[in-house]
């Protein structure tokens, strides 16, 4: 049996009705689970899913937990995409996990695929008018909802969620028994204001809590005569919490009039903290959860949390992240492999939850990814004496290809995977003009690449955008769950040395500063110098290291730095400031903008096709870096003297602007 799903249209997904061998150890890519069968499986791309994802209705035209939208419903989209930062979470789960959900298109309400599943049939009552919240709260009776808020306690009284509840799917930490907020205290006497009881007190008003040092509005504790008051879910906090997933004895509550460092993190906090009296290691109350084990998209192996680090010699390294150090007595993450130095800050690593992922068996995540990056592109034909491949057939081309070292004749010529130059050893067809590097030709089908979390897989296009240089390119693509990423920038690494630079380079995905190769702002993160002001983008750190022009009969090389004062550019005759990088020749002292040698498309070739629907024109185009006879630009009217893209039917006359494309 074969379907064709609506989220993997380009090839079909075959049943699979019985587990017969080893491979399905792998995850289902609607649910996150562990795979099992009956399931649908792409043998192509190692996508797979449980027949009851595969099977979900893409629309739930009403869901009892959202009945404010119930005339528009719910629409199954895929997980959420990397630029997704409005997607606040599942409503009743709380987590933004990375599987398929529902989404109300008329607000922001989202509901994961699994809690859809078991929450489908809750009867739930209507929302309440309950004031005690800004929210309206939704009321669930007891049995209903033990499966899917199982890791939650109630706000009021921290016990497990045995009774009737009420939630609110908007505010993450709101959930409480019914019996909890019916009987609310008047007054109580609490421990961090010894001097006067506090009273529960309301206002539509914003105030801020004396403990956890955030507004809040609506029921609150207070003491009048000090002005001190408390938030609801601040005002009762359990005496002793355990959780022996992360540390193996308890903590307990302790009131601490003032600052505190904090065991866990390394950060500071203020009034609230707690103790383990074995080990006296005082935490924030959010630390004593802290995940074990992770595996972060920027480093090779899972990643352990530990208090403190033994070790006979340092007692201070420096974060792989922010390249600040890392105290070795306080919490930090750590590599547990033999030999293996990295460390990095807590607060660090878990910034951004799209760069790590929660491991709960660290022997069985590495067998499925090992499992899972065993893919190649190539098939072997002929081998020479040393083993090394020198006949191939690759997935990208219909011919065989043949190894060899240098070119037959002085020509420059492309690699068809990377668009640079060749010049180490490379395949090439017999039959057709079709080139790749040897290492291009040898890159895996999947990947796991440190800018995310998931799995990259290998792809060629006629013509894509690269969304991390932003430029034009033909050739092969990482692609990484709606990023599509070109060789070239997928071949450096997070951290990097660079001509020109003194220190290292690491990566930033905060980084908004100018950039020194080109004088533009960043405006999606770069590299970095972690002791001085020098910033790279990958635009720059992925520029050719030489490049030919008509300027010049040598070679000219990329060049990092110019001690004149004024300087001009001797193909645009413009000046060019002397601080940003430029090509030059070291014989002829000619210099020029990286722009004015490479061109505005650098890395396509001439006939590479594009698809587009722009201005009602269906056909494919064609790129073209020269035209014969400047015809006119089918939108603008004007003459082209640039690239062009021409309609590939040889019956229509299209043609249009690079530029225009855009418009």
């Amino acid at each position: 049996m074969e379907i064709t799903h609506p989220f993997h249209e380009e090839h079909p997904l075959v049943l699979v009705a019985e587990q017969s061998n080893e491979s399905l150890k792998a995850y289902c890519d609607g649910c996150g689970e562990l795979l099992s069968t009956p399931c649908f499986t792409c043998i192509h791309c190692n996508y797979h899913l449980h027949k009851q994802c595969a099977e979900a209705p893409l629309q739930i035209p009403n869901h009892p937990i959202h009945p404010k939208h119930s005339d528009t419903g719910f629409f199954l989209r895929q997980r959420p995409y990397l630029d997704d930062h409005w997607v606040n979470g599942c409503a009743l789960c709380k987590e933004k996990r990375n599987m398929f959900f529902y989404e109300c298109y008329s607000c922001y309400f989202f509901l994961d695929i699994k809690c859809a599943h078991l929450s489908s049939s809750y009867k739930f009552s209507q929302l309440s008018k309950y004031d005690i919240h800004k929210h309206p709260l939704t009321f669930i009776e007891s049995h209903m909802a033990i499966d899917v808020l199982k890791n939650f306690n109630c706000l009021w009284c921290h016990e497990p969620l045995t009774y009737d509840i009420y939630f609110c799917s908007e505010c993450p930490s709101f959930i409480a028994h019914k019996k909890c907020l019916n009987e609310l205290p008047t007054k109580i006497n609490h421990p961090s204001h010894h001097i006067h009881p506090l009273f529960l007190n309301y206002s539509y008003c914003n105030h801020f809590c004396n403990l956890c040092q955030k507004e809040h509005s609506r029921h609150f504790y207070c003491c009048s005569l000090c002005h001190f008051n408390i938030k609801l879910e601040c005002a009762l906090l359990r005496s002793i919490i355990e959780d022996k997933r992360s540390h193996q004895h308890p903590f307990s509550l302790l009131w601490r009039q003032g600052s505190f460092i904090c065991d866990a993190c390394d950060t500071e906090g203020n009034y609230i903290s707690y103790i383990c009296l074995k080990c006296y290691i005082v935490v924030h109350k959010k630390c004593i959860s802290l995940l074990r084990i992770i595996k972060f998209s920027r480093h090779d192996h899972c990643i352990f949390h530990k208090y403190f680090l033994e070790t006979q010699e340092l007692t201070k390294k420096d974060c792989k992240i922010c390249f600040k150090k890392v105290k070795l007595d306080r919490g930090s993450y750590s590599c547990g492999k033999p030999g293996c130095n990295y460390v990095v800050h807590v607060n660090c690593v878990l910034e951004n939850e799209k760069l790590y992922e929660v491991i709960e068996d660290e022997k069985q995540y590495e067998e499925l990814y090992e499992k899972s990056i065993q893919s190649s592109v190539i098939r072997v034909i002929e081998v020479n004496e040393v083993g090394e491949a020198t006949k191939i057939e690759h997935f990208s081309h219909q011919h065989c290809l043949v190894l060899a070292d240098k070119m037959e004749e002085e020509i420059d010529r492309k690699c068809d995977g990377c668009m640079l130059s060749i010049s180490t050893l490379f395949y090439y067809c017999a039959e057709c003009p079709f080139f790749l590097h040897k290492t291009c030709a040898e890159l895996p089908k999947i990947k796991r690449h440190w800018f995310r979390q998931w799995n990259a897989i290998l792809d060629f296009e006629g013509f894509l955008a690269c969304s991390l240089c932003r430029q034009h390119c033909n050739g092969f693509f990482y692609r990484i769950k709606g990023w599509k990423i070109c060789i070239r920038c997928a071949k450096v690494a997070n951290i990097i040395e660079c001509e020109g630079q003194q220190h290292f380079l690491f990566f930033d995905f905060k980084c908004k500063e100018k950039c020194n190769g080109c004088g533009n702002k960043c405006w999606f993160s770069a590299f970095r110098c972690g002791e001085c002001r020098f910033v790279l983008d990958f635009g720059c750190l992925t520029l050719p290291q030489s490049a030919l022009h008509k300027i010049d009969e040598h070679i000219l090389n990329i060049t990092y730095d110019d001690d004149k004062k004024q300087s001009w550019c001797d193909i645009c005759e413009q000046e060019r400031d002397p601080s940003l990088w430029y090509y030059s020749c070291s014989i002829c002292d000619t210099s020029a903008h990286p722009k004015c040698v490479l061109g505005k498309f650098p890395f396509l070739k001439d006939g590479s096709t594009f698809s587009s629907n722009k201005h009602n024109h269906h056909h494919d185009l064609k790129f073209f870096k020269k035209v014969e006879g400047y015809p006119e630009c089918s939108y603008c009217g004007k003459l082209c003297h640039e690239e062009i893209l021409k309609c590939k039917e040889s019956t229509c006359d299209y043609i249009l602007h690079c530029k225009c494309l855009d418009y």
